[in-house]
């Protein structure tokens, strides 16, 4: 779900950015149908979503959020941070964010054989519809929380819960600037070239 902040905090290589694209749509053992490269990619999106379990700011973001969502205020963060981290971009990454999914989309599309089945089922619709650059959009993740609350096994909340992210803005946007520093510190891999996380 979070794909933006994913890639963000991968190392940066094509290899990198896919195993960390799949990392949601393989489960179990990754076997060796994939590149070793490209499986420590999804290593590494796992070490990730482990990581944010305990992460102290990741955890102050859920607790900022209404306890009436429960269990999906770990979703919400996930989509938040997508969120902030699209509008705040500029700071974070030397190249355009629309260059930056560009080149995600192009890689989607010349691998699209080596990709699980349910990446290839949604690669078209996240390239036809620029959900990486969407993700700065507050329509775009309104349409998100909705569309997972449906996938959801049991009813929750999660359809109305946008207005979460407006109450809790400017201490979201900072718990999630300290995640990063956290998560890359953790991860091992260096921010990219002329990022300007001080200048927030």
């Amino acid at each position: 779900m979070n794909y933006l902040m994913h890639l963000y905090l991968s190392d940066g290589s094509d290899e990198g950015l896919l195993g960390n694209l799949m990392g949601d749509f393989v489960k179990g053992s990754i076997g060796d149908c994939f590149s070793a490269a490209v499986r420590r990619g999804i290593e590494e999106h796992r070490r990730l979503d482990a990581f944010a379990q305990i992460e102290p700011h990741f955890k102050r973001s859920r607790q900022r959020l209404d306890p009436q969502y429960g269990h999906c205020r770990g979703i919400m963060v996930d989509i938040f941070y997508d969120h902030i981290l699209a509008r705040e971009w500029h700071h974070h990454h030397p190249q355009p964010l629309e260059n930056f999914a560009g080149h995600v989309y192009r890689l989607l599309q010349d691998h699209f054989d080596q990709l699980p089945p349910d990446l290839q089922r949604i690669a078209p619709r996240m390239i036809e519809h620029d959900w990486l650059a969407g993700y700065r959009n507050l329509q775009v993740i309104g349409k998100v929380l909705q569309n997972l609350s449906r996938r959801l096994s049991r009813p929750t909340p999660l359809a109305q819960s946008l207005p979460q992210l407006q109450i809790h803005y400017p201490r979201l946007r900072e718990d999630c600037r300290q995640f990063i520093h956290a998560a890359r510190r953790h991860l091992g891999n260096p921010p990219p070239t002329g990022e300007k996380i001080s200048g927030l």
